[in-house]
C-alpha cells in the first residue's frame, strides 16, 4: 500500500475506532437488516463473509441469519502474505479460533470451500468511495481472492456511514465493489463489461450455486 493509501487509510480508521460501542451496535444493526434483503443474498447458496474484528461493523448477525437460512457460510483464513482460503462454518461460537493478526479465523479440520463454489461474498475494507473502488488494510488478501471467484460474483461492501470518501486512491489490481451497504442505505455500482477481463483476465460466469462438485 503506498503512502498516500496508508494516510488515508489510518485517517479514515481512526475515525471509525472512536465510534462508541452503542453506535457501533446500532449502525451495525441497520446495515443487517439492509443485507438481509439483497437479492444477491437471498439468492446465494453460498456466502462468504469475514468475522468482524476491532471497529468493523459487526459480521455475527448476517452470519448467524445465514445459517438460519439454511445456507453454506464460509469464512476467510490466511494461509500465507496476499494468500487467503475459504472455510465452511457452520457454529460461529464452535468453529471459530484466534488467527493472523488476532483476528478470528475457521478452526483447523473444516471443510475448504473452493471459490468457485462462493455465490456472494461480503468484503470489508478501511475506506471506500462513490464509484465502488476499495482501499482494505494493507494486506492484499482480498486483491487476490476476488480475481478467483466466478465472474458476475457479487462483491458486496459493508462499512459505516464515515468510511465512504467522494473518492479514494486505486491501482490497476483495485477490483471495484459491485454493492456497497453503509446504515444509511445500499448503493449499487456499474463497471463497464470489460473491467474484469481488462484488470484480471477472463473468469468464468457466475450462476448461483454452479459448480458444486467440490473440487478445485
Amino acid at each position: 500500500m503506498s503512502h498516500h493509501k496508508k494516510a488515508v487509510s489510518q485517517c479514515v480508521l481512526e475515525r471509525r475506532n472512536r465510534l462508541s460501542a452503542e453506535e457501533r451496535q446500532r449502525k451495525s444493526e441497520a446495515i443487517f437488516a439492509a443485507v438481509a434483503e439483497l437479492p444477491e443474498v437471498r439468492a446465494a447458496n453460498t456466502v462468504m463473509c469475514f468475522v468482524s474484528f476491532r471497529s468493523e461493523v459487526l459480521t455475527g448477525p448476517i452470519i448467524r441469519w445465514c445459517l438460519a437460512q439454511g445456507k453454506a457460510v464460509v469464512v476467510p483464513r490466511v494461509m500465507a502474505p496476499r494468500h487467503m482460503e475459504a472455510f465452511a462454518l457452520t457454529d460461529l461460537e464452535k468453529d471459530l479460533s484466534p488467527g493472523s493478526f488476532g483476528i478470528p479465523e475457521p478452526r483447523e479440520g473444516l471443510e475448504r470451500v473452493p471459490p468457485r463454489r462462493i455465490d456472494v461474498v461480503i468484503v470489508p475494507g478501511s475506506v471506500f468511495d462513490l464509484s465502488g473502488d476499495r482501499l482494505g488494510y494493507g494486506g492484499g488478501f482480498y486483491d487476490s481472492f476476488l480475481p478467483r471467484l466466478r465472474r458476475g460474483v457479487p462483491r458486496v461492501a459493508i462499512a459505516f456511514e464515515l468510511q465512504v470518501l467522494d473518492d479514494v486512491p486505486e491501482e490497476h489490481h483495485d477490483l471495484p465493489m459491485d454493492l456497497l451497504v453503509t446504515e444509511t442505505g445500499v448503493r449499487r455500482f456499474q463497471h463497464g463489461p470489460g473491467e474484469w477481463q481488462q484488470r484480471f483476465g477472463t473468469a468464468e460466469t457466475a450462476k448461483p450455486g454452479a459448480a458444486r462438485d467440490g473440487t478445485g
